[in-house]
């Protein structure tokens, strides 16, 4: 990523690129009815595109709890009124994504997401998170020797309990449509804490002019898709995003979250883990294999 003094430039494959472009899109819709800020996209091309610059600033308790508050407003945001698991961004469906068996092909970082179009058939979160969200990386992170024999067969365990059900569990409160819509690769990192004002001209959201903190949390780089809430709200525990408790608190006081949800956020994690086994190995397997277990 190339910075200018007014926007960064961002490249790769075509399909990251139409991707990002079309998540930020969806999330800045998102954030003008008062869902998290997003920074402004300036323009895509097939290889690369610009967003607007931000300015950093240091995390404060109560940006993270402005941010928490608005998260699960960006969570509950549909302009339809329905949502799959696995749902693209609006648009991307009528792109060159487009793979195998009709698939669309999105993206996580360095890896391929599998997508669906917009009034696909519904499946139960357990279902699609095993079908789409750990089981596709499996097979690399065994080559890669991240994953041995027995770690696969305790994830390939649990995707069974999965499918079964038995981890289903209702979206927050403010989400009345089957997938919430995620950001999709929440680590602490692409929360970019920046300074007010910089986010009031280089963010898309309601009411930044007007912030009651002097840092804003703006979302960056995501891999926006259908999903359950709380697997953006586990994602954060990853890195270790600072503020993490304020910004559940002021979450769950916004939309209250289901019964048992922290007890999940392990569950939820296993995404964004078994994807860092696939590309980069070493102990990111072991990670995966241990967070698996303790669903067993």
């Amino acid at each position: 990523m190339n910075s200018g003094s007014q926007s960064f430039t961002k490249r790769g494959n075509a399909h990251a690129i139409s991707a990002e472009a079309a998540g930020l899109a969806e999330l800045g819709a998102a954030a003008m009815d008062g869902g998290a800020p997003v920074v402004r996209l300036l323009d895509a091309q097939k290889r690369e595109l610009r967003t607007a610059r931000l300015e950093t600033a240091g995390p404060s308790a109560s940006a993270a709890e402005q941010f928490g508050r608005a998260l699960a407003a960006t969570h509950a945001y549909s302009q339809s009124g329905h949502r799959v698991f696995g749902q693209c961004p609006q648009g991307l469906e009528e792109s060159s994504n487009i793979g195998q068996a009709g698939r669309i092909i999105g993206a996580m970082g360095e890896a391929p997401l599998p997508l669906v179009a917009p009034g696909s058939p519904s499946r139960a979160w357990g279902q699609f998170f095993a079908e789409d969200r750990i089981l596709p990386y499996l097979d690399d992170a065994q080559r890669n020797g991240a994953i041995g024999a027995r770690g696969a067969t305790i994830i390939e365990r649990l995707c069974e309990r999965l499918k079964d059900g038995e981890f289903d569990a209702p979206q927050p409160q403010l989400v009345h449509t089957e997938a919430a819509l995620l950001h999709g690769d929440l680590w602490s990192g692409n929360i970019m804490w920046a300074t007010a004002e910089s986010a009031a001209h280089a963010a898309a959201g309601r009411g930044l002019s007007t912030s009651d903190s002097r840092t804003v949390g703006v979302l960056i780089d995501p891999a926006c898709q259908g999903g359950h809430a709380e697997s953006d709200l586990a994602q954060l525990t990853v890195f270790n995003a600072p503020f993490t408790d304020r910004i559940y608190a002021a979450y769950n006081e916004a939309s209250p979250l289901a019964e048992g949800w922290r007890e999940r956020i392990g569950l939820h994690t296993l995404h964004i883990l078994i994807i860092h086994a696939a590309i980069f190995g070493g102990g990111y397997g072991s990670e995966t294999v241990a967070a698996a277990r303790q669903y067993l």
